[in-house]
């Protein structure tokens, strides 16, 4: 899981850097758990763009990941650890005793070999599923769910890990990797260790054109454009008035930063214990 950088024999390739993959043990996914992936390009289902500055990119395959860790209280070996073009962390095959495969986030220390299983009788180790209820306090966890039997919404990108710090009636207080304090129903089941990856936000894409691979397109700022098409444009040269030095806003003149963009009556805040901003 570490980082290779590139000898400078372009402006481009000075800065560029990739992951070393020496974690992945195959380039071939399972086939029976690979399914079709359309491209939006950030339209929505009127065809309007609802997210702007996505188009093109790579031909992908998604994978389909067992979020609920439905195989309860069954040993399952795992037989691959992968690489997924559709999220930062690798993935890893489990094959159960009756012949069931199913792709699961692959924590970091969980190689091939190793033995995972979920359910309420669980060794605590990297790779076990089980209800928040059991785990220990002081553990990491990841894939943790919001709802019971919802699957796993929370902690699942490269490196994350929630961390369980306290437990009061039917409710479990996790530290969430943004820093948020929040109270999740203690039957909801998460997942034991930290992502694998980690190093993922370390790597420097070094050019415009990779970010194309990735289906991400360019973005133009609202400065260099005209006061008919962004609130920041306009004016002679850099402009202190037009198109300046004056707060960020998008193209329909709300500002970019400082407004709560939560609503504030929304029935989850009550489980929040601490915001993610608050120190």
């Amino acid at each position: 899981m570490g980082i290779r950088n590139s000898k400078p024999t372009t402006s481009a390739r000075r800065y560029y850097s990739t992951s070393t993959f020496e974690e992945i043990t195959t380039s071939t996914p399972e086939k029976s758990l690979l399914a079709p992936l359309k491209k939006s390009g950030g339209r929505n289902n009127t065809g309007r763009i609802t997210s702007r500055h996505r188009g093109g990119g790579h031909k992908r395959r998604y994978r389909m990941i067992d979020f609920k860790r439905e195989k309860r209280g069954v040993d399952g070996t795992v037989m691959t650890i992968e690489y997924d073009p559709n999220r930062s962390t690798r993935i890893c095959l489990v094959e159960y005793p009756d012949g069931d495969l199913c792709y699961i986030l692959a924590p970091e220390k969980l190689k091939v070999g190793d033995v995972v299983r979920a359910g309420e009788d669980i060794e605590f180790k990297e790779g076990n599923a089980g209800p928040l209820r059991i785990i220990p306090l002081g553990t990491f966890v990841h894939n943790i769910e919001l709802r019971p039997g919802k699957g796993g919404q929370l902690g699942r990108s490269a490196g994350a890990a929630a961390q369980v710090v306290a437990r009061e009636g039917n409710f479990t207080t996790l530290r969430l990797p943004s820093g948020e304090m929040r109270m999740i129903h203690s039957t909801c089941y998460c997942t034991i260790g930290t992502l694998s990856n980690s190093d993922h936000l370390n790597i420097s894409y070094g050019k415009a054109g990779r970010m194309r691979w990735y289906g991400i397109r360019p973005q133009t700022r609202g400065m260099a454009m005209n006061p008919v098409d962004h609130p920041n444009g306009g004016g002679e040269g850099r402009s202190k008035s037009g198109g300046g030095r004056q707060h960020p806003r998008s193209p329909w003149g709300k500002y970019a930063k400082g407004a709560k963009t939560r609503d504030k009556g929304k029935a989850s805040s009550k489980y929040i214990v601490r915001g993610r901003k608050k120190k």
